[in-house]
């Protein structure tokens, strides 16, 4: 009888955790579908750094741009800021 116990309690564990490796927690379709929403999260944050260097770029131009904008207005124009006192000395 005991002989017969070992080969029985064997095969009720492989059964066990056969059944844990398709139907657990940690299952291979369980796995499968996290890693698929992992690699649409990862397209979904690859776009949006995308979208934010994109926007990151655009908002250094436009600070260049006033920048240069500012730049000409004083040195072509002789434009000034509030409570500043310009003085242009001749050559």
């Amino acid at each position: 009888m005991s002989t017969r116990i070992v080969p029985v309690l064997l095969i009720a564990l492989l059964a066990i955790l056969h059944g844990q490796l398709w139907f657990g927690r940690g299952s291979v379709p369980n796995v499968a579908k996290l890693q698929r929403e992992i690699d649409d999260k990862k397209r979904s944050n690859a776009q949006a750094s995308l979208t934010n260097d994109r926007l990151a770029a655009e908002i250094n131009d436009l600070r260049e741009g006033l920048e240069m904008v500012e730049e000409k207005a004083r040195s072509e124009l002789g434009m000034v800021k509030n409570n500043e006192i310009f003085v242009q000395i001749a050559k």
